[in-house]
């Protein structure tokens, strides 16, 4: 494969006829034996073609066209992430967590915007991530387009979506309540993050996504960890981006890579992995290993939004705390200690003056720690500030099949050396729940590469110094940390925390703020 003149492909084959019969802007050169050289137009349509014809090596002329807009340049593996995306209208984006494949998306559909061959883009994606994902990111990396999300009711959802938004952002369940309305808005290219929640394609959700697309719609699948379950979950993704490499029954499907043990139970065959990665295709990977321009730490935010119930106590929280400011000289120490209460009903639990819990309904919370697990391809550090919230998070991870451990001050030394062993050496458990104040210091757990926040602490010392657990010596690969927020206080902690200057005075400042807001 050979560039010429920046306008013109020169491509070697045994079989010419297939090129010259398939594509108009192609002209024979010479013949050198059994080979072929022809001289073939570098345009989108043409080099889709070609890699069609299984010529891998094709590159799209987006490197050749587009100005990359945005903050930030491309790194190396995003350029050839986005040149393949280019090339192919159904595709699957494996890179890892942490790789920036949501930035590659962006600059490919956006590419494919601005050289007309489609319209408008929906994006469906998690509602933890809607907005300080995808939405903060095509600010950044697309500020030129016109972006919104589609969340709230269905009159709402409708607007937006009738709208001339380029981008539209919607959640999964979303889809389905204003299905008909995305059918006729005019969206050309789906672009489906986590996919994941399409696996089992008897759901509604699944049926709602095939409601809305087409033989022409563009799709492109994104997770960094497909099948990573079972070799089942496979399935429906193929049946939902390429259904013609997916066999028709599902149980046709199931036999080719499972064996049956009992009557309820079936185990991979060892060929499940190369059918898997035969019917995924056409596919793109990098894993944060092989991505040596990666920053060693990426930040990352997951919104989770409060309950009504939760909002209603948030706010009745600030106004007996603005009473109780009144005139009054404000500490550090003070300050830090209401906006702990405030950081407690986030989470999910309240402790009274007499020593009771009040809890509250915290189901987009945990969703959105199970959607960071779910996509992660090692073990997961998660760091909860408050005791009781531990408890209710161990048990909901225990219910959707996730081993793990809690850390906290109630755990004895030998336990604790117990458990860090383990999880340092053996498969379980995949995640430890870990109080800051019972880990933050000492410890090495670099068997995990993704630390969550469940919520932010009021000290800059827990924060860097937990953080540390995993990215230390030992680290082999890139490390992600994720922030899950919900409230106002959340969002300027967690920016405050990362800056790491002045903490201490400012947090005084942030305290006067939220509560006169």
């Amino acid at each position: 494969m050979q560039i010429v003149d920046n306008h013109t492909l020169v491509v070697r084959t045994r079989n010419p006829a297939r090129i010259t019969e398939t594509i108009k802007n192609s002209k024979l050169l010479q013949t050198n034996g059994d080979v072929t050289e022809i001289a073939v137009k570098w345009g989108l349509e043409e080099a889709q073609v070609l890699r069609k014809l299984n010529m891998k090596n094709v590159p799209s002329p987006i490197q050749r066209d587009y100005k990359w807009p945005g903050l930030f340049r491309p790194m190396a593996h995003q350029i050839e992430t986005t040149s393949f995306l280019t090339l192919h209208k159904r595709a699957f984006c494996f890179n890892e967590q942490g790789t920036g494949k949501t930035a590659s998306a962006i600059w490919a559909s956006d590419y494919l915007l601005e050289k007309k061959h489609i319209n408008r883009v929906l994006i469906v994606c998690p509602l933890s991530i809607m907005q300080s994902a995808w939405q903060a990111d095509l600010f950044k990396f697309a500020l030129h387009r016109t972006v919104n999300v589609a969340h709230g009711d269905r009159n709402k959802r409708k607007e937006i979506i009738n709208s001339i938004s380029d981008y539209v952002i919607i959640n999964y369940d979303g889809l389905e309540i204003v299905k008909d309305d995305i059918k006729n808005g005019g969206f050309d290219l789906i672009i489906i993050d986590e996919a994941n929640a399409y696996k089992n394609a008897k759901t509604k959700r699944f049926k709602a996504m095939k409601e809305v697309m087409n033989h022409n719609t563009w799709m492109w699948m994104m997770t960094g960890t497909p099948a990573a379950q079972s070799p089942l979950d496979a399935y429906g993704l193929a049946k939902m981006c390429v259904p013609d490499t997916a066999p028709m029954l599902f149980g046709g499907f199931r036999d080719s890579v499972m064996y049956q043990i009992t009557r309820f139970k079936w185990i991979p065959k060892p060929s499940a992995e190369a059918t898997i990665h035969k019917m995924l295709q056409p596919a793109i990977r990098f894993t944060k290993a092989e991505c040596l321009d990666l920053p060693e730490v990426t930040y990352t935010s997951r919104y989770a939004p409060l309950s009504p119930q939760q909002t209603r106590y948030y706010k009745q929280l600030k106004r007996e705390m603005m009473i109780e400011a009144a005139g009054e000289e404000i500490s550090a120490v003070n300050a830090a200690s209401n906006l702990t209460k405030l950081l407690q009903i986030s989470c999910g639990a309240v402790y009274t003056d007499m020593g009771n819990v009040v809890e509250f309904d915290v189901a987009s919370r945990l969703s959105a720690v199970l959607e960071v697990i779910e996509e992660a391809t090692h073990k997961v550090l998660i760091f909860v500030p408050f005791t009781h919230t531990l408890a209710l998070l161990k048990d909901f991870l225990s219910k959707n099949g996730i081993t793990a451990e809690i850390i906290d001050g109630s755990v004895s030394v030998n336990k604790r050396t117990d458990t860090f062993k383990r999880f340092q050496e053996q498969q379980d458990p995949k995640v430890l729940l870990i109080q800051p104040q019972a880990a933050a210091h000492g410890v090495t757990l670099t068997a995990a590469n993704v630390v969550v926040w469940y919520a932010p602490v009021t000290s800059i010392e827990f924060y860097l110094q937990a953080n540390a657990r995993v990215h230390r010596q030992g680290q082999k690969n890139p490390v992600t940390v994720v922030h899950i927020e919900g409230s106002p206080v959340e969002s300027k902690l967690y920016g405050m925390l990362q800056s790491k200057l002045h903490f201490h005075s400012r947090i005084i400042d942030l305290y006067k703020n939220e509560i006169n807001t």
